[in-house]
């Protein structure tokens, strides 16, 4: 689905919206909307995104058309719009809405394709893990079996695997301290408060495990390509990206000169969409 500077051109005029509801609900944008996404959809679409855009006051202070963008690019691989459902986020950057997938997105991609068996990622606490081969791709887990138990022990590491329906099966492990050092060498905002991994620092480490261990060994489809081509990034009128953040060294989807620069001062402290 292309996301185009045609899409918004019309909004360039002397009317131009003052408010994102205005922008969404626009002649031109409600026309191109009902076009790319259709009808009854493009509606419930429209709706979804001015309902989240209003409860997050930073993100309505943004480039309107990046919003759109971003939301389209979820929409064309998929993802359901509501951050309820944490498959994937606007985030203000600056003046910018960022375009970010959850791991529930990530997931939701592998279930879509119908090659995935099995696809699983968790927290590993202390005391679980038995044995880690990693030349062997052997792991064995002896799990906390009671919940608040489970829930309370410390976090050492995290695990990802998955099985394909023709056979292959492929498993990851790293430990907290490997993933820590991954996120602060390969994101610039790691040490905002409004980064998310200073927020959720183990959702960010399960969508890192699926990304790594899908982008080496996994099936991807177009739309998963597209997810990992988009992750992170601001889409801009013309189809093109920005990346905040520098990409994970197995990310070829994601070419590090397109990277932007943005002042700490900038990042919002704001949930994302």
């Amino acid at each position: 689905m292309a996301v185009g500077s045609q899409l918004t051109r019309g909004t360039q005029k002397k009317n131009v919206p003052t408010t994102f509801s205005s922008f969404m609900t626009s002649p031109v944008v409600t026309a191109k909307v009902n076009k790319l996404v259709g009808g009854e959809k493009g509606e419930r679409f429209i709706s979804s995104i001015v309902s989240a855009v209003s409860t997050n006051p930073a993100l309505a202070k943004c480039d309107f058309n990046s919003i759109l963008s971003g939301a389209l690019q979820g929409e064309s691989i998929g993802l359901i719009p509501s951050p309820q459902f944490g498959q994937y986020y606007l985030v203000p950057y600056g003046n910018k809405a960022q375009f970010q997938i959850g791991y529930h997105g990530y997931i939701q991609l592998a279930h879509n394709t119908g090659m995935y068996k099995k696809l699983n990622v968790a927290e590993v606490k202390s005391g679980e893990l038995v044995k880690y081969d990693p030349f062997n791709e052997e792991i064995e887990f002896e799990a906390i079996t009671d919940p608040l138990q489970r829930e309370n022990a410390e976090t050492v590491g995290y695990y990802a695997m998955f099985e394909l329906n023709y056979g292959l099966t492929k498993k990851m492990y790293w430990s907290k301290e490997r993933m820590l050092n991954h996120a602060k060498k390969f994101s610039k905002a790691f040490n905002s408060p409004s980064s998310y991994w200073q927020k959720d620092f183990d959702a960010m480490a399960k969508k890192t495990m699926l990304r790594q261990l899908i982008s080496k060994w996994g099936y991807m489809s177009t739309e998963m390509q597209m997810a990992f081509e988009s992750d992170m990034a601001v889409i801009n009128d013309d189809g093109s990206k920005n990346y905040v953040d520098n990409p994970s060294v197995a990310d070829a989807f994601t070419p590090q000169e397109d990277a932007i620069e943005v002042p700490q001062e900038q990042i919002q402290e704001e949930e994302p969409f």
